[in-house]
Parts: structure tokens; C-alpha cells; sequence
């Protein structure tokens, strides 16, 4: 939008005459009022009531805050507050928009869906870099509110000529502002938000598995070692006197180291099993496919190994949705294709269940869902009532270092 260029407007062919300035002289040039120039005086007339308001509010949160931050309310307060100031931003960009042309992309929002608990919700609140600049914008807006409200009010009568000039020079700045305050973080606060987020998923994922290694060991291996120690003590209690119900007992016994072995050996392929470290990715889902209660077939196109950490993803991502086959969908059949396309390791499963999968089933989904997205991966479940149900899961390709 270019500057308003001046227009000069005369009398068609009227000579308009007196008796000081001379009888031919034409009245003064002036600014065109176009509606651009227009659309810019009332934005800069409403600058004053907007800035008013969007002042009060910060002043108030800012406030609120400091006195109540030591309190139980004070912070979760403060992150609603900036969520409001977020909705200011987005009035302030639509009024910008309308009045001045001026095109902003909404900010991003929080990644507050993939947070593991509230505390990490309301961290992430705490530290939005959109609603603390929208709070900036609303502090600095008070005093340039009243200096363009001012301005414009009183160029109406004394500056007419002048005035969309002067409206054009103070919308440019209100243009800069907008764009620099309330556009959208750039990619690298992106990203630094969405990598703290992920970061909270890990940890919560990590410590879940933790639980679950305590919780088998001490109610599965542990146990029966406890009941193992004990018989062996009464066997060699009676071992003299009661020789054959000592014999009894240790065979007993032996039972039991048998089935203490075989839980270490699944509880360890549950953290990491030894096929996929020895052969690779392609040899352990055999083996998992190999103890689902449905056939499963399992095809692998892998020019090499990727990273180990890629490869465990994948295959506890195989795992967890083979026991979801074999406990949920009642299917047949089902399939495993895991191929490189480009960077990227992707993994299809397949079966021709009952369907109705969701993220939000209860079946564990939504857990690999937010396991793959922590390390950039995608998570897709296409399963309609009454089958088939076709997960995709896709992982950054990285290569192994032996």
C-alpha cells in the first residue's frame, strides 16, 4: 500500500474570486482521504480504548501475580492469566488485519496435550513465550495509544491537510509492533517447547517402566525365590530323618528355579531382548510375531540396522500392538512390514479384526502414540468398526554406530 499521493481539486471552470488573494487562484492542494488512509484513522482513534483495556489487564495479571505467587493459587492464576492474554493477541491481530492490511499467522499452541501431569502443563503455561509478549505489547501499548489518539483527534481540526500523512507514518508503526510482538514464535522457540514437552514424556515413560520392572520382579521372580529359600530350609530340616520327603522337596524346589529362570528371561526380553541385540530387528519380530496367538506375517526391507535406540522403539512398538492384536481384535490373520523409505524407518501392522482402535481405547495407543512423538515420530490408527485395523508408525532413520 503506497503512500496517499496529493490531489488537487478545482472548480470546473467556476473562477472563484476575493478581494485579497486575486480572482483566478485555486484552492490549496491537499492529501487524498482514500479508504486505506481512512481504515488507519480509525485504527489509530480506537489505539487509545484497546490500550486502556489491554493495559489493565496486564497491569492486573502482573500484579495478581506477584502478590499471590507464593501461594497455592497464585501460579496456576498466572498461566490462566497469560492464556488469556493469548486471546488478546489473537483480537489485536484480527483488529490489525482488518484495519491494516497487516497478515500475521496465528502463534502455534502449546504442546499441552502430549505433557505428562499438571505440573508440566502448568510449567509449560508459565513459560509461554506468546502470552508474555502479548503482556509486553499490551504495557508499551498505553502511552502510544494516547500519543496517536491525540494526534489524529486534534489533526481533524487543526491538521486536516497533513493528517493521512501523519496517519500513514504512526499505522506503520503500529504495523511494526504487531509484527514483531504478536506474530508467531519462531521455529526454534517451537521447537525448544515442543523438545520440553517431550522431555517430560520421556521421564514419565521411563519411571512408568521402572514401576513395572519393580512390580514383576518383586511379585514374579522374587516370590518364588522367597518360597524356594524356604523349602530348601525345611528339606534340609528333614533331610536325616525324612529322607524321601526331603527328596520331595528339593525336586519341588527345582520346580520352582526352573519357573524363577523363565520369568528373569521374559522379564529381560521385556527391557531388551538378546535376539535383537545379537540379529537385528528383522529376527526379533519373528520371534515376538512367533508367540502372538494369531498368525502373523512378518516381511523387513532393511538395507542395514538403524540406531539402537530406533530399533527398540520399533520393536516394543511391534510388541505392544501384537498383544493389542491378540487380546482385542479378534482377528485371524495379521502382518508386520517394516521398510526405510528415505530417513525415515516406517512400520505397518495390519489385521482383520473387529476394529474400532482408538488413541483413546484404553489399549495403550495413546502411550505409543507419545512414545514415537518424543523422538519425531508419527503415530496413525485406521481401524473402522468392523475391521480392518492398519497402524502406521513412522521414526527418524539413524544410523548405527558400531
Amino acid at each position: 500500500m503506497t503512500a496517499p499521493s496529493p490531489a488537487a481539486d478545482r472548480t470546473d471552470g467556476a473562477d472563484e474570486h476575493d478581494g485579497h488573494d486575486g480572482p483566478h487562484r485555486p484552492p490549496p492542494p491537499r492529501p487524498a482521504y482514500d479508504a486505506h488512509t481512512r481504515k488507519e484513522i480509525l485504527y489509530l482513534l480506537l489505539n487509545l480504548p484497546v490500550a486502556v483495556f489491554g493495559f489493565t489487564y496486564a497491569f492486573t495479571v502482573l500484579l495478581a501475580g506477584g502478590i499471590l505467587s507464593l501461594t497455592a493459587i497464585g501460579l496456576p492464576l498466572l498461566a490462566l492469566c497469560l492464556s488469556g492474554s493469548r486471546q488478546l493477541g489473537k483480537l489485536e491481530r484480527a483488529r490489525a488485519r482488518g484495519l491494516l492490511g497487516v497478515r500475521v499467522e496465528e502463534p502455534s499452541p502449546l504442546p499441552l496435550a502430549r505433557s505428562g501431569g499438571l505440573m508440566q502443563r502448568l510449567w509449560m503455561a508459565l513459560k509461554d513465550p506468546v502470552g508474555w509478549r502479548t503482556l509486553l505489547y499490551d504495557v508499551i501499548r498505553l502511552p502510544w495509544g494516547i500519543l496517536t489518539f491525540c494526534t489524529v483527534l486534534i489533526s481533524l481540526f487543526v491538521l486536516w491537510p497533513v493528517l493521512p500523512y501523519l496517519a500513514r507514518g504512526m499505522a506503520n508503526v503500529d504495523r511494526a509492533m504487531v509484527r514483531g510482538l504478536l506474530s508467531p514464535s519462531d521455529e526454534l522457540e517451537r521447537r525448544i517447547a515442543e523438545l520440553e514437552s517431550d522431555r517430560g514424556i520421556v521421564v514419565d515413560t521411563a519411571a512408568a517402566d521402572l514401576r513395572r520392572i519393580e512390580r514383576d520382579l518383586h511379585d514374579g521372580a522374587q516370590a518364588r525365590l522367597v518360597n524356594l529359600a524356604m523349602g530348601l530350609g525345611l528339606a534340609k530340616e528333614k533331610l536325616l530323618e525324612d529322607p524321601d520327603t526331603a527328596a520331595a522337596m528339593v525336586a519341588e524346589a527345582h520346580g520352582e528355579v526352573k519357573l524363577a529362570l523363565q520369568e528373569l528371561r521374559d522379564l529381560a526380553r521385556g527391557i531388551h531382548p538378546a535376539v535383537l541385540t545379537d540379529r537385528g530387528l528383522d529376527a526379533a519380530l519373528s520371534s515376538v510375531a512367533s508367540r502372538c496367538t494369531v498368525p502373523v506375517t512378518v516381511t523387513a526391507d532393511l538395507p542395514a540396522r538403524p540406531a539402537a535406540a530406533i530399533e527398540g522403539i520399533a520393536y516394543f512398538t511391534v510388541s505392544e500392538l501384537l498383544q493389542n492384536v491378540s487380546k482385542h481384535s479378534g482377528a485371524r490373520t495379521a502382518s508386520v512390514e517394516v521398510w526405510r523409505a528415505a530417513d525415515r524407518l516406517l512400520i505397518q501392522v495390519r489385521d482383520d479384526g473387529q476394529g474400532g482402535a482408538r488413541l483413546d481405547g484404553g489399549s495403550g495407543m495413546r502411550g505409543l502414540a507419545d512414545r514415537l512423538g518424543a523422538v519425531d515420530g508419527l503415530f496413525v490408527v485406521d481401524s473402522p468398526a468392523g475391521g480392518p485395523t492398519v497402524v502406521t508408525a513412522e521414526l527418524p532413520w539413524r544410523d548405527r554406530q558400531e
